[in-house]
């Protein structure tokens, strides 16, 4: 059994953050290492989750963009490969929740990963069906 701890932090060690992403093949392996976008993301989140092995290594991560008074989106979530399965995703997620929660914050959405959706109705995410989620394509602006 994997032991694990999952806790709300905004001091992660950003090398160790950068494998992470690239791991998730969330950061391309032609993007340089960035210290600023990194430390940007982890300190600019509303809230940012991590989950830690028993020997301290970054296994897990989620995080939530906010305003702090009534909206939030919950973005980045991840576990390493090797560490799925084990219910360290759930604890990332529910933290996050409780968290925007004990903050009022109650619109709290999130664009799931293809065939991912399955694992966010147990927290009672459902598919918005009067919204289209949209992303600017800064190729085209002029």
């Amino acid at each position: 059994m994997v032991e694990y701890k999952v806790v709300l932090t905004h001091n992660v060690n950003l090398t160790e953050l950068y494998e992470f992403y690239r791991a998730l093949n969330w950061w391309a392996d032609s993007e340089p290492f960035n210290l600023d976008i990194l430390q940007a993301i982890v300190q600019n989140s509303f809230c940012f989750a991590a989950a830690f092995d028993n020997n301290n290594k970054l296994i897990g991560i989620g995080r939530c963009l906010s305003d702090g008074a009534s909206d939030a989106y919950i973005q980045d979530v991840g576990v390493l490969e090797k560490y799925r399965g084990k219910g360290i995703g759930k604890k990332i997620i529910e933290l996050l929740i409780n968290h925007l929660r004990s903050k009022n914050i109650n619109w709290i959405s999130l664009i799931a990963e293809p065939n991912a959706a399955e694992f966010y109705y147990q927290f009672g995410f459902e598919i918005m069906k009067d919204y289209t989620p949209l992303k600017l394509n800064i190729t085209k602006i002029k």
